[in-house]
């Protein structure tokens, strides 16, 4: 049962996620990145601590401050932000979100050399494999490379870094309270961006709509994303992840008019079988303690 509330609960925050960004781009055709990353910071910061004097959840609680690894975490999130926004100002959300698939190899990689766990040759493998899926997507030295996409390369080794932090994280910091850091670390990293940004634009009606809805959307997701890693097995629930290209795809190639190319889509299918791979040796490793 707990499985089954964990892969509805990653389903849900993959849409999300994905709607997230289709709004992000959204928006960046009308304002610098700095502006939204403050704006949606903000308005999800206000709306996720409205939340937690309803449930009485502890907004910001000391020792978390002097907790090096929330700090680190934190830290990690904002500079995944910043990169991934704006990656999906410059190119395509199909191809930014094609890069996000490659966050749990980067994990599974991250764990082998600085939580120093063993990783057999088949994982090994399939993170190669994986990131040569990347390459793909990245066509460097051909005529479709985009030196952009090297920014959304960027992100997903700051969004795998935080992965890799939260799983030394003790579980008894509530949910609320670790999207209530990210978004403040978003606002922040919004805010040191201001010096190298466009200039700030006059909102209009519709875009403060957007950016309302980005930020419910975004504090919606984050949450049950954070939720899904607390139920149930991870190795069962983690392959879900990869429905957040396929949500993506539909809004990107639906609403937004693109075509992801031949070498996109090869390379995001060798990311998520790659995955996929490295999920259930992970599964089989738990169960019969084999590498």
């Amino acid at each position: 049962m707990e499985n089954i509330r964990g892969i509805f609960f990653m389903t849900v925050a993959m849409a999300s996620f994905a709607l997230e960004d289709l709004i992000i781009k959204i928006l960046s055709k009308f304002m610098p990145v700095s502006q939204i990353l403050i704006y949606v910071g903000i308005v999800s910061v206000c709306l996720l601590i409205i939340m937690g004097k309803i449930q009485k959840i502890p907004i910001i609680r000391s020792q978390d401050i002097k907790n090096p690894l929330i700090l680190f975490r934190t830290i990690s999130d904002m500079l995944g932000a910043i990169f991934i926004v704006y990656a999906i100002s410059l190119i395509s959300l199909s191809t930014v979100s094609s890069f996000l698939q490659a966050i749990p190899l980067l994990v599974t990689a991250g764990s082998a050399f600085f939580l120093k766990e063993k990783v057999g040759w088949r994982r090994w493998s399939a993170v190669v494999v994986g990131f040569c899926g990347v390459i793909l997507i990245l066509k460097p030295g051909m005529n479709g490379f985009q030196s952009s996409s090297i920014l959304a390369f960027i992100g997903i080794f700051f969004l795998g870094l935080r992965d890799l932090i939260t799983r030394n994280i003790k579980d008894d910091i509530p949910s609320l309270t670790i999207s209530i850091y990210a978004f403040l670390a978003t606002t922040i990293g919004g805010v040191l961006l201001i010096p190298i940004s466009n200039t700030f634009i006059v909102i209009s009606t519709v875009q403060s709509y957007l950016i309302l809805l980005s930020a419910v959307v975004a504090s919606f997701s984050y949450f049950m994303l954070v939720l899904a890693t607390r139920k149930g097995d991870v190795s069962v629930i983690s392959p879900f992840r990869y429905t957040r290209l396929l949500f993506a795809l539909i809004l990107a190639v639906f609403i937004l008019g693109e075509r992801p190319d031949f070498y996109t889509l090869v390379g995001a299918t060798i990311i998520i079988l790659s995955g996929c791979y490295t999920f259930w040796r992970e599964y089989l490793i738990k169960k019969k303690k084999i590498i």
